[in-house]
């Protein structure tokens, strides 16, 4: 690792307003996939549905089976003036919840939603995170019926095009796959697989082991130290179980691929490498383990497990574009990002998708 990789302000890059996707592709499959080969520096460009050729027979992909719940919405003051929620841990089953709130309305003060809900503020910390409590339970039943998902604030739905596009996103800012209820934000690199490309990968001899990892505000939390090495990330709840374990070090036994299927993935599994790792001739294996992660991957970082790393392009300055750096190099990807503005890859978490080999 070199100074300079723990620098924020080196992983810094400018990207044209237009190619910041606002909405996927139509077909999930149909987005673009840039290869980017470690070893030899080159870059490949391909569509998503070509991702198969990348891919033989006992190589593991492994996929995060969290679900997003629809965990932004909007309630009015006393005075009608509305108030955005979004909440921080909604699969609690209590009446006080962590959110942010935007604007901020005073501790003591009460906002009011549908079907008589209303919270009072309690407390604010200094990072913007506020306890609030209900006057009602089941907030998750509530929030499954009348909340709305919680995309980036760079996916514009200003102007009631969250209400009018929110049965749109609540269907494609969700993988195929998800299955446990609990994130705030979509694991965007799985937006791109479909059931059909998913078979043709298991009909290929290919290994689809399974893990949740419930991503939260750590994940988009901003990095405010310039030193990356002071920054801490928040903790996030996952689960790996015996089966699945047994998946991946079946590969990593055949010196095969083990491919994370986005950050997300990358962070639950090494986690796990961390908690559970042993090692066999000369190869790390996992055991299963549920638990939480605080792990932040940046550039120095030795991957113990994951050799093939599916991902999308992400934002400047964000943990998991220095996951991605870590994974290749910052200066290798930084070229890559280079070169997917020139050929208008679409960024960002409806954009396209990035296999790093």
């Amino acid at each position: 690792m070199k100074n300079e990789d723990l620098d924020l302000s080196n992983y810094n890059y400018n990207v044209p307003n237009k190619l910041i996707a606002q909405t996927p592709t139509i077909n999930r499959q149909d987005s673009k996939l840039f290869i980017v080969d470690r070893t030899s520096g080159n870059f490949y460009h391909k569509n998503f549905s070509d991702i198969v050729e990348y891919f033989n027979r006992q190589d593991c992909i492994i996929l995060n089976e969290t679900k997003v719940v629809p965990s932004r919405i909007f309630g009015k003051k006393v005075s009608g003036g509305k108030v955005e929620l979004l909440f921080l841990d909604p699969c609690q089953n209590e009446k006080e919840y962590n959110v942010l709130i935007k604007p901020f309305i005073g501790i003591g003060k009460k906002i009011y939603f549908q079907k008589g809900y209303e919270c009072e503020i309690l407390s604010k910390e200094e990072n913007g995170k506020t306890l609030v409590k209900f006057n009602k339970s089941d907030i998750l039943a509530f929030l499954q019926e009348y909340g709305l998902m919680p995309l980036p604030p760079y996916i514009d739905r200003k102007n009631g095009l969250a209400i009018t596009m929110s049965d749109f996103d609540k269907e494609r800012y969700q993988t195929v796959y998800a299955k446990n209820v609990g994130a705030i934000a979509a694991p965007t690199a799985g937006l791109h697989f479909t059931g059909e490309t998913l078979n043709f990968l298991k009909n290929k001899g290919v290994n689809i082991a399974k893990l949740t990892l419930h991503v939260g505000w750590g994940t988009f939390k901003p990095i405010t130290s310039n030193n990356l090495s002071n920054h801490n990330m928040l903790p996030e709840k996952f689960v790996l179980d015996k089966e699945n374990a047994q998946i991946i070090n079946n590969s990593i036994k055949d010196n095969k691929k083990v491919v994370a299927v986005g950050t997300t993935c990358t962070r639950a599994i090494e986690s796990i490498a961390n908690f559970t790792g042993f090692v066999e001739n000369g190869k790390t294996f996992i055991k299963d383990f549920s638990g939480e992660t605080s792990i932040f991957i940046y550039p120095g970082y030795t991957f113990k497990v994951i050799n093939t790393l599916l991902t999308n392009l992400h934002l400047p300055k964000s943990t998991p574009l220095m996951m991605a750096s870590a994974f290749s190099s910052r200066t290798l990807m930084l070229k890559a990002y280079e070169e997917a503005i020139n050929k208008e890859y679409r960024f960002f978490s409806y954009g396209d998708s990035m296999l790093i080999l």
